[in-house]
């Protein structure tokens, strides 16, 4: 009975995103070996080809020069210097884009070529752009104003007003002291963000007090997941309400993250659910995808779904308050989903925080990346 009950215990866990096993199947095994060799998980690479439209080749191939972009992205930015405008994945070209104001010397320009990313002219540094969103950040947004990032590619700091609030006064003065602050560009979204907590339902959940969210990723003594899904009652319970242990730490808004501990029978696993295989994606470390990059999410309520990262600390204005260093995706969440997996190929990315939209019309989801959790809290990561 024992060893029944700890293997619900792992199945719940990996229901609920801290690991990879299909109901009713058993833990991954050294048998696992030869999957974990392959450029991703059958899981993963199908998600990739539904919602990128890509084939299977397609999304092996893309998985690969991703790779190649996140690991040359340190070295792109030592080359570039006080030049530096951002960096992007270009998915056409795939390859790494930098780019450059026009100040930069020629040997910069060589400099960063010689590491195989691609160049282009943009008008200001990511120093000036970041010193413009720096200034919005200390202004108080009303409700109508619903996030605002830098966008490299397009040198500017761009401000998502909720289009039917566009003519509110109050946005309206926002709007005009952002652009006092430095170069920014208003564009329209049709929704207002929300977080993507839910109230207590039947499915493969962790729950405290009245909410049910989704595991992100596994750390050594427990899991981390979504400020907002601490409920401040303590315990957590996982699918079968079986008592998992508790909130640790967790902050929201101005940060959406948190920490549970794991006990009493239950353990972790360096696994993201792929929600129909038997044994999904292994995580084997958290090296940031760039702008541009594919990006898939695991989560409680409407499982794998994939898309491209489109801004990096952006900072979204939920109506809780503000959370700042947010990483905006194009995947699509719905409610439950909360806390969940984010991950690029075999590297995990962040949890699930909120987003407009649903996974039926299509929308944008945001994610709190896991390195500033960790770090945060002195938290390791459970790799392969």
């Amino acid at each position: 009975m024992r060893r029944t009950r700890l293997t619900h215990a792992v199945l719940a866990v990996l229901l609920t995103l801290g690991a990879g096993v299909a109901a009713g199947g058993a833990p991954a095994t050294a048998d696992d070996a030869r999957t974990a060799k392959a450029p991703a998980s059958a899981g993963l690479l199908t998600a990739m080809q539904s919602d990128l439209h890509l084939t299977r080749a397609q999304a092996e191939q893309r998985l690969a020069a991703e790779r190649r972009a996140t690991a040359i992205e340190p070295k792109v930015r030592r080359a570039a210097g006080s030049s530096l405008g951002g960096t992007w994945y270009d998915a056409d070209a795939a390859t790494l884009t930098v780019g450059l104001t026009p100040d930069a010397t020629r040997a910069t320009v060589r400099a960063v070529r010689a590491t195989g990313a691609d160049v282009r002219t943009v008008a200001h540094t990511a120093r000036e752009l970041a010193a413009t969103q720096g200034r919005l950040d200390r202004l108080t947004a009303p409700a109508g104003v619903a996030s605002w990032h830098v966008d490299p590619r397009a040198s500017t700091v761009v401000v998502n007003v909720v289009t039917n609030k566009r003519a509110d006064n109050d946005v309206r003065r926002f709007v005009a002291q952002a652009h006092r602050a430095g170069p920014v560009t208003v564009r329209h979204l049709a929704t207002a963000p929300q977080t993507f907590a839910a109230g207590t339902v039947g499915g493969d959940p962790f729950y405290t007090g009245n909410v049910r969210c989704s595991i992100g990723f596994s750390v050594y003594g427990g899991f981390i997941t979504a400020g907002h899904c601490d409920q401040h009652t303590g315990a957590v319970y996982g699918w079968d309400r079986s008592y998992i242990g508790n909130f640790q730490g967790s902050s929201f808004p101005d940060n959406d993250y948190a920490w549970v501990n794991v006990g009493s029978g239950w353990w972790t696993v360096p696994v993201v659910l792929g929600w129909g295989t038997v044994s999904d994606q292994l995580v084997r470390g958290s090296n940031v995808a760039p702008v541009g990059s594919s990006v898939c999410r695991s989560g409680s309520t409407t499982h794998w779904h994939c898309g491209t990262v489109l801004a990096m600390n952006e900072t979204v204005n939920y109506s809780q308050g503000a959370v700042r260093q947010m990483t905006k995706t194009s995947v699509c969440a719905e409610p439950g989903d909360s806390g969940g997996s984010f991950i690029s190929g075999d590297q995990a990315q962040g949890v699930t925080s909120g987003g407009w939209g649903n996974c039926s019309s299509g929308g944008e989801t945001w994610f709190q990346p896991v390195n500033e959790i960790l770090n945060r809290y002195g938290l390791t990561l459970h790799t392969a």
